[in-house]
């Protein structure tokens, strides 16, 4: 096969590798679950880290994708003998693989936002008292 071709294929193995990886580390890390720690701040950082892989995902899918249109492009406009309806067009997957690519960088993101901002962490673990009712001695 061509190069381009075997390129693709890695890319999308890649992929699909990071994106298992990516639902397994995000259930781990999502609060309704009891896998792993209890703590929420090493839970979210564990959820922030499948959605990393999430992103990773998405980017060497639309690394594939678009390699493989941009050789099929670049196949078109070129002169050769080739007549021009035997020549290869976008076909509905690349289109399927652009709009899964950035759903899945999408879903990425909005996993990496559920960790807590740094002036909040502190207030997971501490409650606050309730105020106590003020006694007047006389």
């Amino acid at each position: 096969l061509a190069v381009h071709i075997q390129t693709s294929r890695a890319l999308m193995v890649i992929s699909l590798l990071l994106g298992f990886f990516g639902i397994i580390v995000s259930v781990v890390g999502m609060k309704c679950t009891k896998v792993g720690e209890e703590d929420p701040v090493t839970k979210s950082r564990i959820a922030v880290a499948g959605g990393v892989l999430f992103i990773l995902s998405g980017l060497c899918t639309l690394a594939a994708v678009s390699l493989y249109a941009a050789q099929v492009t670049y196949e078109f406009f070129r002169e050769s003998t080739v007549p021009i309806n035997a020549r290869y067009e976008f076909g509905s997957a690349l289109f399927i693989g652009w709009g899964a690519a950035s759903l899945t960088v999408l879903g990425g993101s909005l996993l990496c936002c559920s960790c807590p901002a740094k002036e909040r962490r502190g207030q997971q673990y501490y409650r606050q008292s309730q105020p106590s009712t003020a006694r007047e001695y006389v």
